[in-house]
């Protein structure tokens, strides 16, 4: 067994340029110069990042529709003894790609993998935001199932952390509708054509980008950030849930949950945002 993983061969995790064919790391390049194989997502996108750099490696196609099968030949040749290297269309295997099926099967199969950074649409897009980047959450292409859909965007609606997607121009409109209808108008930088020659980052609201774009057709592939739903913005939504609900029903939630009355009035004097007698004396009319 040992012999065995000792004439193994390795994965290559290579992540390749979003738009300008200069932001490849040299690691890279010689990479896809040494490996016995590349395993591309699209073969003919591929070759024309490999004749840029004068690389003959030959290639496999791998992609979202053979990804199940195909990861398993794969890993047939790693274990053979071959190197591969991983690369997408554009930017990091595995990030929102069928990479992360090779990815998984490697590493159940005891290959070994190592990753070589570089471009990510989803982190250029953050750094240029303009919004807090020391948290965030990724998702990618949201579901195309609408009752899928409509969960994710439940589930962004109550997101503190600033918000990461991914969108073609021709779901754009439709996207931003939604978003729009799920979260209420929040700040957003809109990220076209990243690192390409007509890059634009638009600082704006999830509103006037709608509003924007009924006049306008989409052109370019995006990256939405979204500011998440702000502490204050959570702290006024609960005072107004309190505020429609009578002292005497207020009292009953906490009652319910196990509190002692004066812990109670304590509580929602504090939800309510008032002095604790005023609770009291409104207990005292009811």
């Amino acid at each position: 067994m040992a012999e065995e993983k000792a004439n193994a061969g390795k994965l290559y995790i290579c992540a390749t340029p979003i738009g300008n064919l200069e932001d490849i790391t040299y690691r890279v390049v010689r990479i896809l110069r040494e490996v016995d194989l590349i395993a591309a997502e699209d073969t003919r996108n591929t070759v024309r990042l490999l004749n840029h750099f004068d690389i003959h490696t030959p290639m496999t196609s791998y992609h979202e529709f053979n990804k199940v099968d195909k990861a398993r030949e794969l890993v047939r040749q790693l274990k053979e003894g071959r190197h591969i290297a991983l690369v997408t269309d554009a930017g990091t295997p595995a990030i929102s790609d069928p990479g992360e099926e090779l990815v998984r099967q490697c590493a159940e199969a005891g290959v070994e993998m190592t990753s070589l950074p570089g471009a990510a649409a989803c982190i250029t897009a953050l750094t240029l935001s303009a919004l807090p980047t020391r948290r965030f959450c990724f998702e990618a292409f949201l579901p195309a199932d609408k009752g899928e859909r409509n969960r994710v965007l439940q589930e962004l609606k109550e997101e503190s952390r600033t918000i990461i997607l991914y969108e073609a121009p021709h779901h754009l409109k439709k996207t931003l509708g939604e978003l729009l209808d799920a979260l209420g108008d929040r700040p957003l930088s809109l990220c076209r054509e990243l690192t390409k020659k007509f890059e634009e980052v638009r600082r704006s609201t999830l509103l006037a980008e709608a509003e924007r774009l009924e006049q306008e057709e989409p052109r370019g592939e995006y990256v939405l950030v979204i500011q998440g739903k702000s502490f204050a913005q959570k702290e006024r939504e609960k005072e107004e849930e309190w505020r429609r609900l009578s002292v005497e029903e207020h009292m009953e939630r906490y009652l319910s949950a196990g509190l002692d009355k004066k812990e109670a009035m304590k509580q929602v004097a504090k939800d309510r945002g008032i002095p604790k007698r005023e609770v009291y004396q409104a207990l005292l009319q009811d």
